[in-house]
């Protein structure tokens, strides 16, 4: 049911909540060593504005990165998923450039792109994605029965026709299965560039204040922030996935 669907989400975000109010009060811990729950709403109403200002910085850069990486990752995938060679060719390359801890690229970029501060954290957010969203239409698409394959083909059809009339959503479940994983990458790609490399914008840069001011419930409230806003935007990307894939959706015991 539609309201199972909103209170069991909010009654886990609440257990989690008190969980966490309980383990800080149990060990005594000072907001200096670990904030509580309930040290947030103060820091909240004091940089309520900043929150708002550098919460959308933070938003539209990793939105921005994201649908990049659906773009490129969607196309790379479409070129591994139809052929063997290029698949071949291109998987120890993308393993090999996924494998680099993307937290030693950031000064490469910064350095690179000097003062291009929206570009430099969007092409991180762009450079963490796009792996998941390529090797899931890739396998989507290599895993395609060639039965379909020959009797289009035996009826007609263009290579293009059988891409979007039995490839495209074959792959569909895959793919909002890898954007639901590249949503979050693509977060902790913009606050890589943002703390990493600070020129004050976005929420990193907000954390980035409040470590140096040792300023902890503010630090641990940007964090909580950051975890809001990646919610909301899977929640959209579960909408769409209704929308575009709601055909895959086993049905409940």
């Amino acid at each position: 049911m539609n309201w199972q669907k909103i209170a069991v989400p909010l009654a886990a975000m609440l257990a989690f909540g008190l969980f966490w109010e309980a383990l800080v009060w149990v060990n005594g811990w000072p907001n200096y060593v670990m904030a509580s729950p309930s040290d947030l709403p103060p820091a909240y109403a004091k940089y309520w504005n900043l929150f708002l200002i550098m919460g959308w910085q933070t938003l539209w850069r990793t939105v921005v990165g994201l649908l990049l990486a659906i773009a490129f990752g969607v196309l790379l995938g479409m070129v591994m998923g139809f052929s063997r060679l290029m698949r071949d060719a291109l998987y120890p390359l993308l393993v090999g450039f996924n494998a680099i801890p993307k937290a030693t690229v950031v000064p490469i970029v910064a350095l690179l792109f000097v003062g291009d501060h929206n570009f430099n954290t969007i092409l991180i957010a762009f450079m963490i994605s796009f792996f998941p969203i390529a090797v899931s239409v890739s396998i989507g698409l290599s895993t395609l029965e060639p039965e379909y394959r020959d009797i289009l083909r035996s009826l007609g059809a263009s290579q293009t026709t059988i891409f979007w009339k039995i490839a495209l959503p074959k792959t569909l479940p895959e793919f909002f299965g890898a954007l639901k994983v590249a949503v979050t990458l693509a977060f902790i790609g913009t606050n890589l560039m943002e703390i990493v490399s600070p020129h004050g914008r976005g929420l990193g840069a907000l954390f980035d204040s409040g470590k140096t001011n040792s300023d902890y419930p503010l630090m641990f409230a940007v964090l909580i922030a950051l975890a809001l806003m990646g919610i909301l935007l899977y929640y959209v990307v579960v909408a769409l996935e209704k929308v575009f894939a709601g055909w895959a959706e086993r049905a409940p015991n």
